[in-house]
């Protein structure tokens, strides 16, 4: 049996939980979603740029849905994806001033995991089939499609943009209500791969 740290709260231990391939994918994705999002508003008329880094964040998706169905065992989406009775139960205790210390994705986090890769999935396909009419911009599949369905996917691309920053606002939000409300460092762990747990003979 291993003896409780003693510099640690009670029925508390470390644990090993995002692996490295994952905290890759995820520092990737960030910085790939806010570069793209910031080429698509202040960038320059030709967006090659953008449709580079577009590209980019569709090899990461692709790796992030196989990873959750292939990957350790926090990764995988059977390990986080809950009902709508345990989502409600989290929700119950949430603001509590303390930490919850839970393993992987707690039922909320894994919402906003699931609502973050539909939006860059149907980012992505709007913007592969979009045809803004200027000659430049087009996306490489908007010949596939029906004229009236390549410029209507350049609204939708533009309304998946908004949809992007309110996730990631949201995302960077409840790290900081964890941090300075909950008190727990939802940070670190995604850097260094281990995080505070609650034993599971505590749970």
């Amino acid at each position: 049996m291993t003896r409780p740290d003693p510099d640690l709260p009670a029925g508390v231990e470390v644990q090993p939980v995002w692996d490295p391939l994952l905290r890759t994918f995820h520092w990737l994705l960030a910085f790939c979603v806010v570069t793209t999002w910031l080429l698509g508003k202040f960038g320059p008329a030709n967006m090659w740029l953008h449709f580079w880094f577009g590209y980019a964040i569709i090899g990461l998706v692709v790796f992030r849905l196989i990873w959750g169905l292939v990957g350790p065992r926090h990764a995988r989406f059977t390990s986080f994806i809950r009902g709508p009775g345990a989502v409600r139960s989290y929700l119950g205790h949430m603001f509590r001033r303390e930490p919850s210390y839970w393993p992987g994705h707690n039922p909320l986090g894994a919402l906003s995991v699931i609502a973050m890769l539909a939006v860059l999935i149907l980012q992505a396909a709007t913007g592969l089939v979009s045809d803004p009419d200027d000659y430049i911009n087009v996306g490489p599949l908007a010949s596939e499609v029906s004229r009236s369905t390549s410029r209507a996917a350049v609204g939708w691309h533009h309304l998946g943009a908004l949809a992007i920053l309110i996730l990631t606002v949201l995302h960077v939000g409840i790290i900081a209500f964890y941090r300075w409300w909950k008190r727990e460092d939802l940070v670190r762990p995604m850097l260094t791969g281990a995080k505070l747990v609650r034993r599971r003979d505590e749970r």
